[in-house]
């Protein structure tokens, strides 16, 4: 223990531009996760309402869609899109990103990262979604039906207000393991967090300080759990808020097993 807490572990720290360094690379890590998130949330609450779409072709094609993808281990995907993404798709990317973003989120193998988070993590976020749907009372559905409602209005109004409330703890479970899982784009070698510490790690940076493995990783670690803390808060800020504005509680689901439990109980 005297080791990690002695001072001259941490004296890298105030040496120099490290910090500095660290934080630039761990605001591409936000950046990453701010896009994957917006995405993924998009394309998660598509695919879920294909799975729960009526007709029974579309449902088992999107089904099998999301078991594909949920299944396969996320850095494997990663370094698969990495390899095999067509040279004119990541052409295309680097002639649309915005000038604003940052040179290394304007690289063509940044969208083979924000592909696969998307991919994985949108499939992932579509079970919750149609579970925590699902998980509803069907009274809900039936007296939209006795009140005239089409099939979208049902779902606008009153299933996806009720649905998204009940799916708020497990999706924000999963943001936030999206944004851990940023990390992983460090192997097609996209500087992030990771590879700003091993960088600091690997040399005496700026300062000439030697800067420990450890305290540098622990450093880091300490970044993702300041942020997803403050998600977390963020969330049940949302659902107090919420409760408060429409006089009513719901009963979370946390989980994707916790929610079919639900949905089966229902039946």
């Amino acid at each position: 223990m005297g080791y990690l807490f002695d001072p001259d572990n941490w004296e890298w720290l105030t040496t120099s531009n490290n910090t500095r360094f660290i934080l630039e690379g761990f605001l591409v890590n936000l950046q990453i996760a701010l896009i994957a998130m917006v995405f993924s949330l998009l394309v998660g609450l598509g695919l879920a309402l294909a799975r729960l779409s009526r007709n029974r072709l579309v449902s088992i094609v999107v089904g099998a869609w999301i078991d594909l993808w949920r299944n396969l281990p996320l850095i494997f995907v990663i370094l698969y899109l990495a390899l095999a993404l067509p040279a004119p798709w990541r052409e295309a990317y680097e002639d649309a990103a915005p000038g604003f973003l940052p040179d290394v989120l304007q690289e063509g193998r940044v969208f083979a990262g924000l592909l696969a988070l998307v991919l994985y993590n949108s499939a992932v976020l579509a079970e919750i979604m149609r579970a925590g749907i699902q998980s509803l009372d069907r009274g809900q559905d039936e007296a939209a039906v006795a009140l005239g409602l089409t099939y979208w209005q049902r779902m606008r109004i009153v299933i996806l207000p009720q649905g998204l409330r009940r799916m708020l703890p497990a999706t924000v479970s999963q943001l936030i393991t999206l944004n851990k899982d940023t990390t992983l784009v460090s192997i097609i070698a996209i500087q992030e967090v990771m590879r700003h510490g091993r960088i600091v790690t690997g040399q005496n940076f700026f300062g000439g300080v030697q800067a420990p493995i450890l305290q540098v990783f622990i450093f880091i670690g300490l970044l993702f759990v300041v942020t997803n803390l403050a998600l977390s808060r963020l969330s049940r800020r949302l659902e107090i808020r919420e409760q408060e504005r429409t006089g009513t509680t719901v009963q979370p689901v946390s989980g994707i097993e916790d929610q079919l439990v639900t949905v089966h109980a229902k039946r």
